[in-house]
């Protein structure tokens, strides 16, 4: 499958309208150069098909290149129809689609003038694996998605690291581990304890996303701020008990303050999501524990092993 595009689309600042440009540079790891929305994240490039948008406009919306946020307007491509995973070649450039669609808190000009908008939708997200030059006109190439690896994101909870003042280390911990055991660890992000925060969060990493874990890290214990708990309960649609009793009662071998830990493990449609403590070391013990039964459960929620019943 091959698609044309056919507008380029930047904005030097957040909250301002994106506006074609001719060509640009996409840097790896990054996105379109001098666009605000581009940054070490999942959603470095959002697509959106121009069949699409013209459909929309069909039905009197005044819309033009770059006003549902998209970066690049691509025809020939129903970007939607493809699993996360799906990569995307323009020449020398290689996307990786990681979410499709997005939470639309605070309607746009665009929902107020004709009562609905396309991109929470339609519109798609890449990081960039390679970056390159690109053109309007130049040619889209699907390549299929081959990495069979467990999607994994990791998403730290902390009010301090979520603004600068302490570092994360817990996050980025996860994501060595994690790797080193053969898993594909799509993004590590760092959000404020707010709980309505966290359930988006979840939702997206596990909806849109669609990875098969979610590891959290921090806000599971007794301060008033700390209700990663509560926003995992919230979005669940199958409890998973076992796995912080387990981690509880390992832990306090370690340590007894273990048992004030109030970490939940669900399960939320085919994504397990996996409360973990704050600190890096508890981490590191956490994982120890889990990891071994982990990638078997997997397995199992995602049909491709059976239960093993003890004899």
């Amino acid at each position: 499958m091959e698609g044309i595009i056919k507008a380029i689309c930047i904005s030097e600042q957040k909250g301002t309208e994106k506006h074609p440009v001719q060509d640009i540079d996409i840097i790896e790891n990054h996105g379109l150069e001098n666009d605000a929305h581009a940054g070490k994240w999942h959603r470095q490039v959002s697509l959106l098909s121009y069949e699409k948008r013209e459909e929309f406009k069909a039905k009197g919306a005044d819309v033009e290149d770059g006003a549902f946020g998209e970066n690049l307007l691509v025809s020939g491509i129903e970007f939607t129809s493809y699993p996360v995973g799906t990569q995307f070649k323009i020449g020398n450039v290689l996307l990786e689609l990681t979410q499709i669609g997005k939470s639309c808190h605070s309607h746009c000009a665009i929902y107020h003038q004709v009562g609905q908008c396309i991109m929470p939708h339609l519109g798609v997200f890449t990081r960039v694996i390679h970056g390159g030059h690109i053109c309007v006109g130049d040619t889209v190439e699907v390549i299929e998605n081959k990495d069979s690896r467990m999607r994994v994101a990791v998403l730290t909870l902390s009010d301090k690291a979520s603004t600068g003042q302490r570092k994360d280390e817990s996050g980025p911990l996860i994501e060595k581990i994690m790797t080193e055991h053969g898993y594909n660890v799509t993004s590590v992000t760092v959000i404020a304890d707010d709980e309505n925060e966290i359930v988006s969060q979840l939702i997206n990493l596990s909806d849109r996303c669609q990875n098969d874990l979610i590891l959290t890290t921090g806000g599971t214990g007794l301060s008033i701020r700390d209700v990663t708990p509560e926003a995992t309960m919230k979005v669940m649609t199958r409890n998973v008990p076992g796995i912080s009793e387990a981690l509880r009662y390992e832990s306090m071998k370690y340590t007894n303050k273990a048992m004030l830990s109030r970490g939940a493990s669900v399960l939320r449609n085919q994504t397990l999501i996996i409360n973990l403590p704050g600190s890096p070391k508890a981490v590191k013990e956490s994982l120890d524990i889990i990891l071994g039964p982990l990638k078997h459960g997997l397995e199992i929620m995602k049909g491709e092993a059976s239960e093993c019943a003890r004899k």
